[in-house]
């Protein structure tokens, strides 16, 4: 489970996020951060038994993204991230494609699955799926339970117009006009403060497999 020491920290940092504060109060952040790795080692064994591609081999603490913000070419300079994330890639220990991933936020929190903005080559080989067995992802993502957990698949962010290569008029269009392919679930920070919380996870990332294995097949 995730701490109430966790959540609080992250509220603070969130009022106080200068280097002077972060640095009065780095033992809460290395605890805080503990926590999160260690919760993160218990999901990789339990995704692992949902997803084998999530690799049983996976560093807990490589796994969990760096509170540190990269400033350079961001309007936002404030230094430190408010949450902590776990991301779980299904294609070995590298990031990059299909993954999973569970962000702890204060009244922020949520689980996802998916491919966010896809490199272009990838993109590419995933719309080719799409146009020649676009009614497996439907089936996917037009399922009620699949609905009712994560909402309509079509409505994130897409092209405005039409994607090279395809047609109007081409019975997927809206799916191929799509930028990412996600699927996300938001979680109130009392459930991540349960003992089950690894159990109810992995049974919402069992909902989201057959979208990853799609994507997947797509780029292999």
């Amino acid at each position: 489970m995730i701490q109430k020491q966790t959540f609080e920290f992250l509220a603070e940092l969130a009022d106080n996020n200068n280097r002077e504060w972060f640095m009065d109060n780095k033992q809460r952040h290395d605890a805080a951060r503990e926590n999160v790795i260690d919760f993160a080692g218990n999901l990789i064994t339990e995704m692992h038994k949902i997803d084998p591609a999530v690799s049983i081999e996976l560093d807990p603490k490589k796994c969990v993204l760096r509170i540190y913000r990269d400033v350079r070419f961001s309007k936002n300079k404030t230094p430190y991230k408010n949450n902590f994330g776990i991301s779980l890639p299904t294609t070995g220990v590298k990031a990059g494609g299909a993954e999973y991933y569970f962000q702890v936020q204060p009244g922020k929190s949520f689980i996802a699955g998916g491919y966010w903005m896809p490199e272009a080559a990838h993109l590419k080989a995933i719309r080719q799926e799409i146009d020649y067995n676009g009614h497996d992802l439907k089936t996917i993502v037009d399922d009620a339970g699949f609905v009712k957990l994560f909402g309509k698949f079509r409505d994130q962010d897409k092209l405005k117009t039409l994607p090279r290569d395809y047609s109007a008029d081409n019975e997927n269009i809206e799916l191929l006009k799509l930028k990412s392919f996600i699927a996300w679930h938001q979680l109130k920070d009392k459930d991540l403060m349960k003992a089950d919380l690894v159990e109810k996870i992995t049974a919402i990332c069992s909902k989201i497999y057959p979208l990853n294995v799609f994507l997947r097949n797509a780029i292999v």
